[in-house]
């Protein structure tokens, strides 16, 4: 069984960064495909980000390519997503999940482990 615990949420202007992270207590974090998703009050589940087990491979949801940047440090059993240009828009919250097997994908349902969330506001 794999928890991960997300960190690094809060509230934000216009144009600045936050840091997600998100711990796996899992043994076998490295060999595990790690998304970002996030879901704002009233929309549905939506792609943020992805990795693959090694950190080769990234994939990032239009709304937030040149902007936000997903990476792993596997030593630590932890995967990060740097927010910067922060927008309104991004208000929601933020799940990572994790894939036992292949690659990192923008579906939800391929994904097997989900995290608690972490809340992030951006104001105007």
């Amino acid at each position: 069984q794999v928890q991960l615990v997300e960190s690094g949420g809060g509230s934000v202007q216009a144009g600045g960064s936050l840091r997600l992270s998100c711990a796996s207590s899992g043994r076998t974090f490295s060999s595990y495909a790690m998304g970002w998703f996030r879901q704002a009050p009233g929309k549905e589940r939506e792609f943020v980000a992805a990795i693959s087990w090694s950190g080769g491979t990234t994939y990032s949801g239009d709304s937030v390519k040149g902007r936000f940047t997903i990476s792993r440090d596997n030593t630590k059993n932890t995967v990060y997503l740097q927010m910067n240009s922060l927008k309104p828009e991004d208000t929601a919250v933020y799940y990572c999940a994790a894939r036992r097997w292949g690659t990192g994908t923008s579906r939800a349902g391929d994904y097997d482990y989900w995290g608690q969330g972490t809340q992030v506001t951006v104001s105007s």
